[in-house]
């Protein structure tokens, strides 16, 4: 059988990146909602909590698949 390590390894550390990625992107996101809620633009700062809650869920399902690729 082949080993898929290397490519696992590169997968994960790439899967890795783009979590870190997401990490900061939520960050900013939390700094524009708070921004928006101070300055009465509520809806927004709904539809801004809602987009992070989709990055939290998907961080979640990344963290277990990079677990996943560096545990093979």
């Amino acid at each position: 059988m082949p080993n898929y390590s290397n490519a696992n390894i590169a997968t994960a550390d790439a899967l890795t990146l783009l979590l870190h990625n997401q990490h900061a992107i939520a960050a900013a996101i939390e700094e524009v909602t708070k921004w928006l809620s101070k300055n009465g633009v509520g809806s927004v700062a709904e539809n801004a909590l809602a987009a992070m809650e989709t990055l939290d869920g998907n961080a979640k399902n990344l963290s277990e698949a990079i677990t996943r690729l560096r545990q093979i």
